[in-house]
């Protein structure tokens, strides 16, 4: 995704002339407005491509949905043609239920959603689905990474008016287009890998929604009769024993 954006600054040199002020200004902005809520639910509607040893693509779609309330507790559920998993996070426990092979598993989880997202990925290389919304114009983001930012004008995603914006640093191109007028919410994203000659990409459309209704109990997870309790393994291939 855009982890990559989070990762320290690697050498100085002048930009002025391939970064437009205008888009970092806006990428600034959303980070700011982004920071300001507190309840929200997203929906990603999701497309990723693989590439096969021999060269040849191929994509898949999830749906990917979100629901946060800042600080300390979130929701993600995440259906696709690849898998089907929820993710529950109380404050207190974070747990991962993979619907349908049938298995769970609850780790002890830090005091708010940032440390959650460091935590899994460092100790359990689990990753946060949309996790990016929770960094953008936090103190763990940076963008000192960016070659290149450029405003392409305004476009329109799903019915709503956006602005445009490209940008490019090393191993990724990547697009935003961010709605115009006072709630400056990104609505899609569009990130290409450099790295691989067949640069392949993920899209994703967002919808949301500001005001969502929801109790406590939307963030704990009460396991099916027939679901079976697994152990998180401390290791870098842990994420691939929950599927």
């Amino acid at each position: 995704m855009l982890a990559t954006l989070l990762s320290p600054y690697l050498a100085a040199q002048d930009k002025s002339d391939t970064i437009a002020p205008e888009a970092m200004k806006a990428l600034d902005q959303m980070g700011a407005y982004l920071r300001t809520l507190k309840d929200f639910q997203v929906q990603g509607d999701i497309t990723t491509e693989e590439v096969l040893e021999d060269g040849q693509k191929l994509q898949f779609a999830n749906t990917t949905t979100l629901l946060a309330q800042l600080p300390s507790k979130l929701r993600v559920s995440i259906e696709g043609e690849q898998k089907s998993r929820l993710f529950f996070y109380d404050g207190k426990e974070f747990t991962l239920f993979a619907r349908r092979a049938g298995y769970y598993a609850t780790v002890p989880a830090p005091d708010t959603i940032g440390k959650l997202v460091a935590a899994l990925r460092d100790k359990y290389d689990v990753e946060v689905p949309l996790a990016d919304l929770f960094m953008w114009g936090g103190p763990n983001a940076s963008t000192n990474e960016i070659t290149s930012a450029a405003d392409y004008g305004p476009g329109t995603v799903e019915g709503i008016t956006c602005q445009h914006y490209a940008f490019r640093q090393p191993g990724l191109d990547w697009q935003v287009w961010v709605q115009l007028g006072d709630h400056p919410l990104p609505r899609k994203l569009v990130l290409t890998t450099t790295t691989d000659d067949a640069r392949p990409q993920y899209t994703s459309v967002l919808t949301w929604n500001l005001a969502p209704s929801f109790s406590d109990q939307a963030f704990v997870f009460d396991p099916p009769d027939d679901a079976h309790k697994i152990v998180f393994a401390q290791d870098k291939n842990s994420a691939d024993r929950v599927k």
